[in-house]
């Protein structure tokens, strides 16, 4: 690194639809929503994350809010680059004579474009970072979760996150082959805000739909111990005054079995296509299941009843994919093949 090697910073980020979570020091020093909110006159930025969430869904005509990222690629450059260089000051890496090189090895979706990896490395470069690096999402998603993707041995990872889920077999520290598809957390908030539309006569919003996910979402309609039924509130869609009604895991399950039935697809399609000694150690070490959509009631016992094959959810699935881009990058020698 020579002489000046502690003027270099090393984070790790996982760039998500969802959420982005930046590691620092090994310890995760910032985990966001990623999105901002900007004035519609101006320009100007006037929050990013939590804050720029709690506006979401809220604003008036001179502010809207903004989700840089849709299916894990950049779709607004410009708000992309002021929310990554937004949460590096977050870190409150402080350094009063020089401003620190940054080197970042930042993780991307599989199926992504040579376009849509050149807008990621951009955006990270008008934020600040003099080295780049991306590293695949299910790569990270098996170092996270604590495989030895190195090893001579087939492991199947499926990671469910806001814009894209990823369905990978890695062996020898490479990914033998892998289906990306656009069908995650934010297809199952729009379904729920379908459902409700539909079913009940109430409009909801996108923060309404991931709230009734997160307390009554499920994949299988017999849930060993089901949720409370969870009280929605929104617009009566006959009169326009706002309303209460009560939904339950049942209901939910109902109306994400379409998504979920993709992401199935997506699983035996994968399953094919992998070359039979591989095959035959999945049968042994089963499925790893990482991102937010992971956790979804009952979806490792709907993927083992499709499959026959043992399922287990990641430790902390949420993060399992920013740990693992934080363990590449503290190991960077040694995983050199995988990050590019």
């Amino acid at each position: 690194m020579g002489l000046f090697s502690f003027l270099t910073k090393e984070i790790a980020i996982d760039l998500g639809t969802a959420n982005t979570i930046i590691i620092y020091n090994d310890k995760v020093v910032v985990d966001e929503p990623s999105i901002v909110a900007m004035e519609r006159n101006t320009g100007r930025i006037l929050a990013v994350g939590k804050r720029a969430m709690l506006m979401h869904g809220k604003t008036h005509e001179n502010i809207k809010t903004i989700r840089p990222l849709r299916d894990g690629v950049i779709a607004d450059f410009e708000s992309a680059e002021y929310m990554i260089r937004e949460m590096i000051k977050m870190i409150g890496i402080k350094n009063t004579l020089f401003p620190p090189a940054l080197r970042m090895v930042i993780c991307i979706p599989s199926g992504i474009t040579g376009v849509e990896e050149r807008a990621v490395k951009d955006s990270a470069e008008q934020a600040g970072a003099k080295d780049i690096r991306l590293i695949h999402e299910p790569m990270a998603a098996a170092i996270g979760i604590g495989i030895d993707v190195l090893e001579p041995t087939g492991n199947m990872i499926i990671d469910i996150g806001g814009g894209t889920s990823e369905i990978a077999v890695i062996a020898l520290g490479g990914i033998v082959n892998n289906t990306s598809i656009r069908i995650a957390g934010d297809d199952f908030n729009a379904d729920i805000e379908e459902y409700m539309r539909k079913n009940h006569n109430i409009n909801i919003g996108e923060r309404t739909a991931e709230r009734i996910k997160i307390e009554v979402g499920a994949a299988v309609t017999d849930l060993e111990n089901p949720p409370d039924e969870y009280a929605v509130h929104g617009r009566d869609m006959l009169t326009g005054i706002p309303k209460e009604i009560k939904v339950n895991c049942k209901e939910i399950a109902s109306c994400l079995d379409k998504s979920i039935s993709k992401i199935e697809a997506a699983v035996l399609n994968t399953l094919e296509k992998t070359p039979p000694e591989l095959s035959a150690d999945i049968y042994r070490t089963g499925i790893y299941l990482a991102g937010g959509g992971s956790m979804l009631r009952g979806l490792d016992k709907r993927l083992h009843l499709k499959t026959k094959l043992s399922v287990h959810v990641a430790e902390d699935p949420l993060r399992a994919v920013a740990r693992g881009t934080g363990i590449a990058l503290k190991n960077f020698d040694k995983f050199t093949f995988l990050i590019k």
